[in-house]
């Protein structure tokens, strides 16, 4: 009997060190929130403690009991990609590595989104008080030293979504000491903007002019084709500054003269990248995306590194439209880029070239709510937009651009031709009948056409006639009527040409007059892009819309 006792006390003595032994392996670290296996001897499995390994999802109310303590995470059966049934919805999924859905989509004023106050009260001097959609989504990710694609449709303030980031780090309104870098007299530009157009190359500077202010203007300078190179040249020497805008063209041949210093450049915008894609910029743009921002010796870093270690410039694409060629380039010149549009951020590496993008953390599947467009045509339209056609003969379409203006009171007209040599004809057309009328386009000297937009801008000319030159980033938010003449060759072309009205959430209103035989590309258009582009006519000084 004494024996059996004492055979019972050494049992519940070793049960004793087995339990202290198994509980040295599984402390649990609760201010981390997730289950750790701390350091012990030995190794600890779910065979060793007597458990079989299954696979348990955790619903989402299980989900809300786990909140204030321990989370779970989900062991997957297989790496094979399914469907999400509304059922799983509750799982809790693992974080996703790149963060990019911390930006504050609905913000409310400029201070949320992490600009310096100095910026902050500069904008609100000039009466920017609300940003924007696109606004709202890229400034806290560029300000995060992401390399991005930025698309929003036209007028919705992109412009801004990229200066702002940019003035936040350079020039008199930055945060001192914000991002690391050092503060001392630098001789390198720290900004090179690259635009298509001398327009748009113009208008950039303009804004940035506005921004810093009349004491700080020379901090920004224009490279533009069309003016004259050694007085721009004088000037880099002279005021150095710190922010160059121009054209592809004029950009590389100062930059081959070894006059322009951009191996400390920092940031490299492309706006409208499309464009600047296209073949005629092709040695230009290789010369300044072979020397904006390399210095000797730097290495394409990470993204999520410090700017200091990273490959010397955050690189910024911008454009209403983005074809997949976008997407190529920005995978090819970028480092780990992101897609940025009106509420979404997704990295550049989901999109597929069927145009989807899967999200990462979410299963494919083909339902629209698990997917996003790199280029739907329809987001590159402003949203308060009334589109029209009319049919008339080819010979009676000036006179019907007349009536089309006097039957919607438009002030402020833009009509697109696709022929320059169309042009003067149909200005001496206009003005024979008594309406203000000017011509746009190419062939035009720097000084002439910065005249005529003024006198657009001012409302001394009511009718602009051009070309494709003025589809492109022009910011005329007077507009309130385009006209298309000659028909846009395709989807993307209306959407650029229909966008100089609208503009930060104004009406406008779009009409095409087009002939019987064009109406079939009329009726293709709408269907690309979406939208309803109603018949009408003009009738009596009225409007009249017709039943198809």
């Amino acid at each position: 009997m004494p024996a059996l006792v004492l055979t019972r006390v050494l049992l519940l003595i070793g049960d004793s060190l087995a339990f202290r032994k198994v509980t040295q392996f599984t402390r649990i670290a609760p201010s981390q929130g997730n289950v750790r296996f701390l350091s012990g001897s030995g190794s600890l499995t779910l065979a060793s403690l007597g458990l079989k390994s299954e696979v348990k999802t955790v619903s989402a109310n299980e989900k809300n009991k786990l909140q204030q303590g321990i989370s779970t995470i989900e062991v997957p059966k297989s790496r094979e990609k399914k469907r999400v049934s509304g059922n799983e919805q509750g799982l809790i999924k693992e974080k996703n590595p790149v963060d990019i859905m911390t930006a504050p989509f609905a913000a409310k004023s400029f201070s949320e989104l992490g600009l310096p106050p100095l910026l902050v009260e500069r904008l609100e001097k000039e009466g920017f008080t609300i940003p924007t959609d696109v606004q709202a989504a890229a400034v806290p990710t560029v300000l995060k030293n992401h390399d991005v694609v930025i698309q929003s449709y036209t007028g919705s303030g992109k412009t801004l979504a990229y200066l702002l980031p940019i003035l936040s780090r350079v020039g008199p309104l930055k945060e001192e000491l914000s991002d690391g870098y050092e503060t001392g007299n630098k001789i390198d530009i720290e900004a090179v903007i690259v635009a298509p157009s001398r327009e748009l190359g113009m208008q950039i500077v303009r804004e940035v002019e506005k921004l810093l202010g009349p004491a700080n203007k020379k901090l920004v300078q224009q490279l533009v084709g069309g003016a004259n190179r050694s007085r721009q040249e004088d000037a880099l020497r002279k005021n150095k500054p710190a922010i160059v805008v121009g054209t592809p063209g004029r950009i590389a041949e100062i930059s081959a003269a070894g006059k322009l210093p951009t191996h400390g450049c920092r940031f490299l915008v492309l706006d409208e990248i499309d464009q600047l894609l296209a073949f005629t910029f092709r040695e230009d743009m290789k010369r300044i995306l072979d020397h904006v921002g390399r210095r000797p010796g730097a290495r394409g870093g990470e993204s999520n590194s410090p700017p200091v270690k990273r490959a010397a410039r955050q690189t910024i694409m911008v454009s209403a439209t983005v074809p997949f060629s976008v997407i190529r380039a920005a995978r090819s010149w970028g480092c780990d880029p992101l897609l940025i549009q009106a509420n979404k951020v997704v990295p550049i590496e989901s999109v597929t070239p069927s145009g989807s993008v899967n999200i990462p953390g979410t299963p494919s599947t083909t339902d629209s709510s698990s997917n996003v467009q790199p280029m739907p045509d329809v987001q590159s339209l402003p949203p308060n937009l009334q589109h029209y056609y009319t049919i008339t003969r080819i010979q009676h379409k000036v006179d019907m651009l007349r009536r089309c203006v006097h039957a919607l009171d438009a002030k402020c007209v833009i009509a697109f031709m696709n022929h320059t040599k169309q042009l003067k004809d149909a200005v001496f057309k206009l003005e024979a009948r008594g309406m203000n009328a000017a011509e746009l386009h190419g062939d035009l000297s720097k000084l002439v056409r910065s005249t005529i937009l003024k006198k657009f801008r001012n409302g001394e000319i009511r009718v602009l006639l051009t070309n494709e030159l003025s589809a492109r980033g022009l910011d005329l938010p007077e507009c309130d009527l385009v006209v298309n003449l000659g028909l846009p060759t395709d989807s993307v072309h209306y959407a650029h040409r229909a966008g100089r009205t609208g503009r930060l959430g104004r009406k406008g209103t779009v009409v095409t007059i087009c002939e019987e035989s064009e109406v079939f590309v009329v009726k293709k258009l709408q269907k690309q892009l979406s939208l309803s582009v109603q018949a009408c006519e003009f009738s009596e000084g009225n409007l009249v819309i017709i039943e198809d």
